[in-house]
């Protein structure tokens, strides 16, 4: 496309646009986000919204269709069901400083099987992203639970037993490199994305997977030999990386599954058991609905995940057996505090990623809360099991401290709402705070005190949202001012003057909200979200 033919904000456009030629790409103008061309039409049928024009190309209107920002993220949640991806394009730039369009790039890429938005994700179901390769000896086949950081590869040796993996695990998005031969395996699936070859080679997996790990080798997690379940992960570690557009601290680690220590079950025997989903393709009546009486999402997740890997290890079935009958005398005292935990192993994957909202901060220091408690009512506990949980669960003060002394009781939604710092954390924060709440008082007393000092009745200072702060003077007394007030403007009956301590304290309190703004989110992010990272994510 020839973008000379356009004006510099969609040149702009389709520059940002040929990076993402396949999914796409929500443009940030204002408070919307725009779509334009083939993408507006997608949209508008995708989210049953107004398909509009703007300006032309080739003498023809440009489609164009918008959601608010405000809001974004109902829309975000229909494309990611439909099994879209969408790339999120922000400001970037200062518009005052900026002489042509405003300064954006892509923040980040939603895609299905990447979310980490408790909005966007169904809070009891793990929400998978895989990758599948494909040989003469087997499959390799990897799957990712990025709001968790739950890494786990496999080798199933035919179709039948992929055609099992993909049931059992049933990947929101599913990679898959060019040259994949078994089409019939994965083509009613939904998000299916087809990668380049090269992500799939074993020394490219190696390189990508030793540098996230901090490992010469991966040896340590026993999947060295594992050569097609690598390049799987390979694949599936970089399109992480690419559409997360930052570090990954909470994947640490990754496990093999293999077929001898589970019951093995093929597609149709699972899909007939109605484990977690009826014939009709619904929840009800289901065996995780009959069983499922957990209090906490992270529980109810884990216990999706045991009945559709059913253990052959006896000794892991008897630790289990032991300490679910112990619980059952704990558990009328123990679910209510759980049930306040909440979601804590979502809320530790925003932090990681840096998506994470002030309220996430508050609902983990009330997790935090709960862990006296829970260390309470399991100090008697005997099964072994039990024993090494607790021991593992720790309480966290320092961090639930740091929480709260620097997080208010209940923060606002978005952190570009301010207010998400409590007063007396951070001193050069109140003091911008105080200077763009204490505004009228300190100008009160400047206008008494140059009133007295210059002994002028008619003095008197006030703000314009044109002209700024001023100290104004009536004409008849305005030749009595100093040398060092300065005429800004000139009235009818009035002339109106600044002084340079007045204007340093406009230029303070013009950029106070500002300046506290910018500190808040310095401080959320340096102080506390790099704080929270140190946390394991659930095993």
């Amino acid at each position: 496309m020839d973008f000379s033919t356009h004006t510099p904000m969609m040149q702009q456009y389709l520059r940002l646009k040929a990076e993402h030629p396949d999914i796409l790409l929500f443009y940030r103008m204002g408070d919307f986000y725009e779509l334009f061309y083939d993408d507006a039409k997608r949209a508008s049928q995708l989210l049953e919204i107004s398909l509009t024009k703007r300006g032309a190309s080739a003498g023809e209107p440009i489609p164009m269709a918008g959601v608010p920002y405000h809001a974004v993220e109902s829309y975000l949640a229909k494309l990611v069901q439909l099994g879209e991806s969408v790339a999120i394009c922000e400001q970037i730039g200062d518009p005052a400083l900026s002489k042509g369009p405003v300064e954006r790039k892509v923040v980040r890429i939603v895609t299905p099987g990447t979310i980490s938005d408790e909005a966007l994700l169904q809070e009891r179901h793990d929400n998978l992203l895989a990758a599948i390769v494909q040989t003469a000896r087997g499959y390799g086949y990897a799957t990712l639970d990025i709001s968790s950081g739950r890494f786990r590869l496999s080798e199933p040796s035919d179709l039948e037993t992929m055609a099992a993996e993909l049931q059992r695990t049933n990947p929101a998005e599913l990679l898959y490199p060019e040259d994949f031969q078994a089409m019939s395996l994965i083509e009613h699936r939904r998000g299916l994305r087809r990668r380049p070859l090269w992500e799939f080679e074993i020394d490219t997996a190696r390189q990508q997977l030793n540098l996230q790990f901090g490992t010469r080798d991966l040896s340590g997690f026993g999947v060295e030999q594992a050569t097609l379940g690598l390049r799987a992960a390979g694949c599936l570690l970089q399109y992480v990386k690419d559409t997360q557009r930052t570090t990954l601290p909470h994947i640490r680690s990754l496990s093999m599954e293999r077929q001898q220590d589970s019951v093995i079950m093929d597609a149709a025997t699972r899909r007939n058991l109605e484990i977690t989903q009826n014939l009709a393709g619904g929840t009800d009546n289901t065996l995780a609905a009959v069983l499922d009486k957990t209090v906490t999402p992270m529980g109810s997740r884990m216990l999706k995940r045991w009945l559709h890997m059913p253990l052959r290890d006896v000794h892991i079935i008897n630790q289990r057996q032991e300490s679910i009958a112990e619980l059952q005398n704990l558990s009328e005292s123990l679910q209510p505090v759980l049930r306040q935990v909440g979601d804590l192993e979502r809320i530790l994957a925003r932090l990681a990623l840096r998506t994470a909202r002030p309220r996430d901060l508050a609902r983990m220091r009330h997790a935090f809360q709960q862990f006296p408690e829970l260390n309470s009512l399991l100090e008697d506990v005997a099964a072994p099991q039990l024993k090494k949980l607790r021991e593992q669960m720790g309480e966290f003060a320092e961090l639930r401290e740091l929480l709260e002394q620097a997080v208010v009781e209940s923060p606002p939604v978005l952190i570009r709402d301010g207010g998400v710092i409590a007063p007396g954390y951070n001193a050069e924060l109140d003091e911008w705070r105080a200077l763009a709440d204490g505004a009228t008082d300190y100008l009160d007393k400047l206008e008494i005190r140059e009133r007295e000092k210059l002994g002028l009745d008619t003095l008197k200072v006030g703000f314009n949202a044109v002209h700024g702060y001023y100290i104004q003077v009536s004409r008849g007394q305005s030749h009595q001012v100093p040398m060092h007030y300065v005429r800004r403007q000139t009235l009818k009956n009035a002339e109106r003057y600044i002084i340079p301590e007045l204007k340093e304290y406009e230029d303070k309190v013009l950029t106070s909200k500002g300046k506290a703004l910018a500190l808040e989110k310095a401080c959320m992010n340096r102080y506390l979200i790099s704080y929270c990272r140190i946390w394991k994510p659930f095993s």
